[in-house]
């Protein structure tokens, strides 16, 4: 029999009908639920499951009676971590029958870590403003309904199968009208999508994504249709080793995305121009790769096995990092020797052991820590001089007291307690004294 409340680590203990908490920054909740699991799927059979965010909120965490007959304010695909965000747990369990409540046929969009926070935020503290981002699917034949006007013009504009001549042509026309949107070719579930020639009918466009295309892409030379000044791109991992030198042409790109390719990854040197750079299960020997990068603002290293970060101070100015994942990789002292950074975001480092004095991060505001199980020790987080938020999820194996270094700090104002309790984390929050940390944190500013 499942014991509430938990926070769960993997899908094992999810099960439809199933509700969590969604803590606000009033001081009231949201509510998501549980709308099911897939236990048999490609990707994610072990962490992922169906998610929605209730049209509710209350001056109290949620129970079954309290959300009886709330409606569905959004679905999506959702890993497990985002029901413990800014301390959040599964509370319980409403058989989804009796609010009239299904899982839909497909899941159209998946939820990014803090999504059902800052969307829940966003309904019922802000009021439901207009999105300054969206996400539509588009499909052929291309109906009315998905080309209606954008309301914010940024945002994603995706397609899972490749659209006819006809609709790629309706689909650019409505494009050139929002030149902050981006196009994203995903899925190819049935194997449409095996190159890129659809762009040949996007000769104007500024971001364009093409992942998730694992099976089914086999070429990247339909970039060349894309324009020099391309602004953002993101290539994902794919199956059969694709050649990056062609990316050479777009001089001035500020945003990549790489995942898997390393064919031609030389030619990164030459992006100069690139400010936020993704290297996803990718392995460098060290980081003189990224050296000629003098305007790199912020850099993500996930998977892969580059352990060698040394170079780092001397790449770009830093404002934000992120290390996630790496294997093998135990040192990151050098975390503390980037005057620039801003935020500091570390994930599932098994072997890191001990944090870095961090005096030298003059400029550090935020610390996320994510699934250090090494760690024990939190006093060097004190020693940096400008702290002001630190979040730690799923933290589990961290006690209360643990959190006593971070008590009194002269500039820290926010404190998210992940440690797989309600009773652990409302222990640390009355030893820091300090509110959970609320909402994305922009280090693009000073």
């Amino acid at each position: 029999m499942t014991t509430y409340p938990f926070v769960p680590k993997s899908n094992t203990q999810l099960e439809a009908g199933q509700f969590w908490s969604i803590p606000l920054s009033d001081g009231r909740f949201g509510c998501g639920r549980v709308l099911g699991v897939d236990r048999k799927a490609a990707y994610g059979r072990r962490t992922m499951f169906l998610a929605a965010l209730l049209d509710w909120a209350g001056a109290e965490p949620p129970t079954a009676e309290s959300i009886a007959g709330a409606a569905i304010l959004e679905t999506g695909g959702a890993h497990v971590r985002v029901v413990g965000d800014a301390g959040g747990a599964m509370l319980g369990i409403r058989p989804l029958g009796l609010d009239g409540l299904a899982a839909p046929e497909r899941v159209t969009g998946y939820w990014g870590d803090g999504y059902p926070v800052a969307r829940a935020e966003r309904r019922f503290i802000a009021g439901d403003p207009p999105p300054a981002f969206e996400r539509r699917e588009v499909a052929s034949p291309l109906a009315d309904g998905m080309l209606r006007p954008s309301v914010s013009g940024r945002g994603f504009v995706q397609f899972r199968s490749l659209l006819t001549d006809a609709d790629f042509a309706r689909l650019a026309d409505w494009l050139r009208a929002y030149p902050g949107m981006t196009l994203r070719a995903y899925g190819s579930y049935d194997g449409s999508i095996r190159d890129l020639e659809f762009l040949r009918f996007f000769p104007f466009l500024r971001r364009f994504d093409a992942d998730a295309l694992y099976r089914s892409l086999v070429s990247l030379d339909g970039l060349r249709h894309l324009p020099a000044d391309l602004e953002e791109l993101a290539i994902g991992a794919t199956k059969a080793r694709l050649d990056l030198t062609g990316i050479a042409r777009f001089g001035e790109l500020r945003f990549l995305h790489l995942e898997g390719q390393t064919k031609g990854i030389a030619v990164v040197s030459g992006l100069t121009s690139v400010e936020d750079l993704t290297l996803r299960s990718i392995t460098l020997p060290d980081l003189s790769l990224l050296l000629p990068m003098r305007g790199l603002l912020s850099l993500d290293l996930k998977l892969g096995g580059t352990r060698d970060l040394a170079l780092l101070p001397r790449i770009g100015e830093l404002r934000y990092l992120e290390l996630w994942r790496i294997a093998g990789l135990s040192d990151v002292s050098v975390a503390g020797r980037l005057p620039t950074l801003r935020s500091l975001f570390l994930q599932a480092l098994r072997q890191v052991a001990s944090l870095p004095d961090l005096s030298g991060a003059t400029s550090l505001r935020r610390v996320h820590l994510e699934s250090m199980k090494g760690l024990r020790d939190l006093g060097p987080l004190a020693t940096a001089p400008a702290l002001e938020e630190v979040s730690l999820v799923d933290m589990r194996h961290l006690a209360p007291e643990d959190l006593r270094p971070l008590a009194g700090l002269p500039n820290l104002r926010a404190v998210t307690p992940g440690l797989g309790s309600l009773r652990k984390n409302a222990a640390a929050e009355a030893l820091v004294g300090l509110p959970a940390v609320r909402g994305p944190f922009d280090w693009r500013q000073p």
